[in-house]
């Protein structure tokens, strides 16, 4: 039962932080330094990206209308089933954005794994992915020019992929948050708060079920039946959580910016660095006696 509950309160982080700019990896990482999970190592591992899954079927319920390319046509006493052009063109879209983060999540899953999932990476990418969106709405209030992009039908090719290299940030630092960096490279392409957030919302339902497949396929060990629960536990939390969170995200972008999420990126960041830093002093000083 101790552990199920530890799963709700990953699924709950998981759900709050994935949508919200502050990154969700970064902090179930941090998460884990105080509440840490009685599994392999294996399994947490695949745990951290597998249960996203649930935070994306929140994503395929809120944006069906949106992402569903079959539509109905009726004519007096015809109907038939057509496909949507302008959801295809979407979609056409994603993929462009995706490519760059997932040609490099191939290549390099592992030793990004193995080398950058760490909390001083993510102390590091959550304060200086902070300072960013402070300069770059700071940048935005003085700018009186309304945004180049609206609506996501507006969007190009190009501004899809380039939006997808500051995706390929995040994929590639852990602490950058993959919204965060969507979201922030919208803004720089003059991309307007609440088309960039629909983008990155969509754009993470290829990117994070093709992560959480990777990392199904390469899980090695044997899953327990308590492993399992857990798994369920949250990624069913995530799911519900983030019903909430995306839409009270969509609401507060329409009459606020994102500084809010930056200082809070930097103060946690900073926190965290202290954290780890007396930690180890304080280790330290127990090996010496």
């Amino acid at each position: 039962m101790i552990e199920l509950l530890k799963a709700a309160l990953y699924g709950i982080v998981e759900g709050v932080t994935e949508w919200l700019p502050v990154s969700s990896t970064g902090h179930m990482i941090l998460l884990n330094e105080f509440v840490k999970l009685n599994t392999s190592e294996e399994f947490w591992n695949m745990f951290l990206v597998v249960i996203q899954l649930g935070a994306i079927l929140a994503v395929v319920l809120l944006y069906w209308k949106e992402i569903w390319p079959l539509g109905i046509w009726k004519h007096r006493k015809r109907t038939r089933i057509v496909w949507k052009k302008n959801v295809l063109q979407l979609w056409a879209k994603t993929i462009v954005a995706c490519i760059p983060a997932g040609v490099v999540g191939l290549l390099l899953d592992d030793w990004i794994d193995a080398h950058l999932y760490n909390p001083l990476v993510v102390s590091i990418m959550l304060i200086l992915v902070g300072v960013v969106f402070i300069i770059v709405e700071n940048r935005k209030a003085q700018d009186d020019r309304p945004a180049r992009v609206e609506e996501l039908e507006d969007l190009t090719y190009k501004d899809a992929f380039n939006i997808g290299l500051f995706q390929l940030i995040a994929a590639v630092f852990p602490g950058t948050s993959r919204s965060g960096a969507t979201i922030v490279g919208g803004l720089m392409l003059g991309v307007s708060r609440t088309c960039a957030a629909n983008f990155t919302f969509i754009l993470a339902i290829p990117v994070m079920l093709g992560a959480s497949l990777l990392k199904i396929v390469r899980y090695q060990g044997t899953m327990t039946g308590m492993e399992a629960g857990i798994l369920a536990v949250g990624m069913i939390v995530a799911f519900v959580v983030s019903l909430f969170i995306i839409r009270f995200l969509l609401g507060y972008i329409r009459k606020h910016d994102f500084k809010v999420f930056g200082w809070y990126r930097i103060i946690l960041g900073i926190l965290v660095i202290l954290y780890f830093v007396l930690s180890r002093q304080s280790m330290t000083g127990i090996l010496a006696q």
